[in-house]
């Protein structure tokens, strides 16, 4: 997921490095929109917190943390690194260097990114190192394994795959700069044998995983405005997958949902989002650019409900938990909406510091990080 829009419009600048505008974030003066504040709610749920740790301060970092079966790996942006199972600490070490993009794992093997371009591999067992490798520029997005291959993304726009078991670079994929991109901290997804991810001017690219070699290229949207700011309209959060279609979204963009297998436009609708969408068997969700949730028809994008309640809140991503969808948002907060009519019906506050990782499941609960480093697994019955 990418760092929160509304809170500090942190942009690439192809040809300058990284730089902060403040055309895009509307706190940027007094004067500006303000935050909703939160009112008073009838609950029907009770939510509550089945376990918590602490890793450490993610600072201006998304740390996303990895969960694989009933265990969860988090990292700090000190470089701490923890394994939790079932909520118990297993180890924890310090990776050395300051850790700027993370946790990807799978049952044997854990990397993490630094600022540096650094790719840094653990062994899950013990958190002994494995190896490293050097990328392109900064690594602030999760990387992403397969069986024997790491994926890692890099702000400079490049893909690439490394050896899981000795860190050699195996292949690397490159799209064209853009004047103005986000900084994106989405995680590639692997499926079968395809790579997804998004990429800036709307694109959303399925790549093979053998090779790198590009197998299409779907437009979530195009860029349009008279100025470069206008013009951003990058992919920044995780696709999904529902059977053989896949869906993403733009900020200020759209929606736009792809077959799996050739690329071809199945439905877009006109929605701005940074956080992204999520899907379950009833329906797609999305957190847009104003706080506000919808709720979709899966086949064609028609609205079903609205939850406007949250304004400016800089929301998560949807995680669907049975007859219910949460979203995290800048104030540590978890919000419980019955995903019938997107009525509250729980809420359960963290350690007030804001929720910017993307909410997880974990079995039949909910995984959370916090930017002060909370890692808690929650719930609401």
């Amino acid at each position: 997921m990418m760092r929160p829009l509304l809170a500090a419009a942190a942009l690439v600048a192809s040809l300058a490095g990284c730089s902060t505008l403040d055309a895009l974030n509307p706190f940027s003066t007094s004067s500006g929109p303000k935050m909703a504040e939160l009112q008073p709610i009838q609950a029907s749920a009770e939510a509550r917190v089945l376990w918590s740790d602490g890793v450490g301060k993610s600072e201006d970092y998304t740390l996303v943390p990895a969960v694989v079966g009933s265990t969860v790996y988090a990292a700090a942006r000190d470089g701490t690194i923890v394994r939790l199972d079932d909520g118990q600490p297993a180890w924890r070490i310090k990776a050395g260097v300051p850790l700027a993009g993370g946790v990807g794992a799978d049952a044997r093997v854990l990397v993490v990114g630094t600022a540096k371009g650094e790719v840094l591999a653990f062994s899950t067992f013990d958190g002994s190192p494995l190896w490293k490798a050097k990328a392109s520029s900064e690594v602030v997005a999760p990387p992403a394994l397969s069986s024997n291959l790491v994926i890692v993304r890099t702000v400079d726009h490049r893909l690439a795959a490394y050896d899981a078991n000795d860190g050699k670079r195996r292949w690397l994929y490159q799209r064209p700069s853009t004047p103005l991109s986000l900084r994106v901290t989405a995680a590639p997804l692997i499926i079968e044998k395809f790579v997804f991810v998004g990429f800036p001017g709307g694109k959303l690219m399925a790549v093979s995983l053998d090779n790198g070699a590009p197998l299409w290229e779907g437009t979530v949207a195009l860029p349009k405005g008279a100025t470069e700011l206008d013009r951003v309209a990058d992919v920044t959060s995780v696709p999904v997958i529902d059977g053989r279609m896949i869906c993403a979204a733009a900020f200020q963009g759209r929606i736009a949902c792809f077959d799996l297998g050739n690329g071809n436009l199945i439905w877009s609708r006109d929605i701005s989002s940074a956080a992204g969408v999520a899907v379950d068997s009833r329906y797609l969700y999305v957190s847009d650019d104003k706080g506000a949730v919808h709720a979709l028809d899966k086949a064609s994008g028609a609205s079903l409900w609205k939850q406007d309640k949250l304004f400016l809140r800089r929301l998560t991503a949807p995680q669907p938990l049975r007859n219910m969808v949460a979203v995290g948002d800048a104030k540590g907060v978890v919000h419980f909406l019955s995903r019938d009519d997107g009525s509250f019906v729980a809420r359960l506050n963290t350690d007030g510091s804001p929720i910017r990782a993307p909410l997880q499941r974990l079995g039949s609960s909910l995984l959370a990080q916090t930017s002060k480093g909370s890692v808690l697994a929650i719930d609401a019955q």
